[in-house]
């Protein structure tokens, strides 16, 4: 079955790194948080993350979006306290 719905969120970073270091932050939910009415996948093109959720309804597809755009979130916020430590150091 294909979802009727879904969601594209794209998340452009200042280097390679950074992307990839949020990128492999997140991917490790991919499948985790799924339910029966939603999913998301992961993808990384260089400097941007793409998040693609995919639901049956508009209710799934604004969770999974809401919960996709917080985890991206922590892991930019984590990401950079890790460099500003590395930095400090």
């Amino acid at each position: 079955m294909r979802p009727a719905h879904s969601a594209s969120l794209e998340f452009d970073y200042s280097t390679e790194r950074r992307a990839r270091v949020v990128e492999r932050s997140v991917a490790v939910e991919e499948g985790e948080i799924d339910d029966a009415r939603s999913g998301a996948r992961v993808t990384r093109e260089g400097r941007t993350v793409v998040v693609t959720v995919e639901a049956g309804d508009l209710v799934a597809l604004r969770a999974g979006v809401n919960s996709w755009i917080r985890l991206v979130e922590t892991a930019e916020r984590v990401a950079s306290a890790g460099s500003a430590l590395s930095e400090s150091a």
